[in-house]
């Protein structure tokens, strides 16, 4: 076909040759009323094939191949029948792309000017038939520009009301969309999340692993040993995301979101929000204290050098944040050490009236606090209640837990089941790639019964535990003599054994102990196994 007829002009070296082959490209950003008889996309068709048919005089054509981008955004190029259309100029297949409206091949300037530049390289035209032009003319492309101008600002005028009325929400506390965290679903009408209570189990767990044991790697493995995974999800367009397993950049996450106490967050603000909270706030403020010792010291697994026996438990009361430990040196090279409020460090001394407290002075505090229990009858007996409600609640997670665990085994099974039989009538790269899927899940099969039988035994050492008044009593009465002979390592793995929390204010000198009552039970069986 000559050059001449390529571009949609009649021309008096070609009058009767082949015809010029016209596509019509359609598009629209919602997925609303396209399933009615006659839509949108339809009549953006129709009114282009009238246009192509008032041109019968230049020899257009109208191809019978639809290239229809229902329900997809005009800010991307990423849509199938815009890709099957380029792949097709590629091929030589088009002379002209016939659109209803500029704007429906692409409201982004740059991504317009990109397919306009491809399909100038390739002898190929484009026409808008609302607004009368097309690029084969200097005129019409100079319009095109002006227009384009206009819809690419006409674009971010809305996106920026869509995130000013987003922004909105986030302040009041409101969901405003997306992928729910683990420990949440969606409500049924939108607009709001609740909490899905298998999963809130399973981060609440993830918390208590971490603050017992303050390492991503450790706590990660440790999860998906036991058979945790991330959240799974069905987007609205019913594609399925797999739950993943854990690592130790979606775990921090996890740690860090804000969302588990209540509260909603835009940018670096955090706002109460609408939601219920998932995790206790003093479980969730230890965590980030650890977290933040631990960017410094490089991890739970990294050396105690200065003995700080307090790290990651130690809280400010005055202002609610952690307290990190820190130390100078005099001029002579004695050390000093301390325990500085994290606020005040990073806003100066008038955020918080707490500032600083000598570690040694706060440390002997809680250790001899802790020895006044094994002296004290009153507040042994008082302990000693406390630790019994606590295995309790421990008993019930560990059945809420086993609880879920048979249900997603009987769900793995079943799947297990179905690819077996979908396995025995595949053939070729099809069998391959069942076999793989098989694999796959039977090995998080095992993995949910490796769990489950670990989670039957702990039932089963709970229930024969039997730690009574008198034993409990000379355990925290051991503390005392033995506590000397630990080594800093042990003596750190303890309190975080024993305690939950140490709160002090600065401007009061008040300092409260918040004690881990099934820690002290553990610490009871321990050492009366070692007596």
């Amino acid at each position: 076909m000559s050059r001449a007829r390529r571009n949609g002009r009649a021309s008096a070296v070609a009058t009767a040759t082949a015809p010029v082959r016209c596509a019509v490209y359609t598009r629209k950003s919602t997925d609303e009323g396209l399933d009615k008889d006659f839509n949108s996309l339809d009549n953006q068709r129709e009114a282009a094939e009238l246009y192509i048919q008032s041109q019968q005089g230049e020899n257009w054509i109208a191809l019978s191949g639809r290239y229809d981008d229902g329900g997809f955004s005009g800010g991307s190029t990423n849509r199938p029948a815009l890709q099957r259309l380029i792949a097709d100029v590629e091929a030589g297949k088009i002379d002209i792309v016939v659109v209803y409206k500029y704007d429906r091949l692409s409201r982004s300037m740059l991504d317009f000017l990109q397919l306009l530049d491809f399909f100038k390289k390739r002898g190929v035209s484009f026409v808008s038939v609302s607004q009368r032009f097309d690029t084969s003319t200097p005129v019409g492309e100079m319009t095109l520009n002006i227009l384009l101008s206009f819809a690419q600002f006409e674009r971010q005028i809305i996106a920026e009301r869509t995130r000013d009325k987003m922004r909105a929400a986030r302040r009041h506390g409101r969901w405003t969309g997306g992928q729910p965290p683990l420990g949440y679903d969606v409500a049924p009408e939108g607009g709001r999340i609740t909490v899905n209570r298998d999963e809130a189990e399973m981060v609440v767990g993830a918390f208590k692993l971490y603050a017992e044991t303050p390492s991503l790697i450790a706590v990660a493995d440790e999860l998906n040993r036991r058979g945790w995974r991330r959240k799974a999800w069905t987007t609205k367009d019913g594609r399925h995301r797999e739950p993943k397993p854990w690592d130790k950049a979606n775990l921090r996450s996890l740690l860090r979101n804000p969302l588990y106490i209540g509260m909603m967050t835009l940018g670096d603000e955090t706002f109460p929000g609408e939601h219920d909270a998932i995790v206790p706030r003093a479980l969730f403020d230890r965590v980030q204290a650890l977290l933040d010792g631990n960017r410094v010291s490089g991890g739970g697994g990294a050396r105690n050098d200065r003995g700080a026996l307090l790290r990651g438990l130690l809280k400010c009361d005055a202002c609610g944040t952690a307290m990190v430990h820190t130390h100078t040196k005099s001029r002579y090279g004695r050390t000093y050490r301390y325990y500085r409020c994290s606020s005040s460090m990073k806003r100066g001394g008038a955020s918080c009236p707490t500032g600083s407290v000598p570690a040694v002075q706060v440390e002997n505090f809680v250790v001899d606090r802790i020895k006044c229990i094994g002296a004290d009858p009153v507040l042994r007996e008082e302990t000693f209640r406390q630790a019994l409600a606590q295995v309790k609640a421990e008993r019930r997670g560990l059945a809420a837990e086993a609880k879920r665990l048979d249900r997603d085994i009987a769900k793995a099974g079943d799947e297990v089941q179905k690819l077996v039989r979908a396995l025995a009538d595949a053939t070729g790269a099809a069998r391959g790639a069942v076999n793989a899927e098989v694999q796959k899940d039977q090995e998080r099969l095992q993995t949910l019964e490796a769990r489950r039988t670990e989670v039957a035994q702990k039932q089963q050492a709970l229930a024969a535990q039997q730690v009574d008044e008198a034993e409990l009593a000379r355990a925290l009465e051991a503390f005392d003599p033995v506590w000397d002979e630990l080594w800093t390592t042990e003596k750190e793995r303890v309190l975080n054994l024993l305690i939950d929390q140490v709160r002090y204010h600065g401007e009061t000198g008040r300092l409260e102990i918040d004690f881990r009552l099934s820690g002290i039970s553990t610490l009871a069986v321990e050492m009366n196994g070692a007596a």
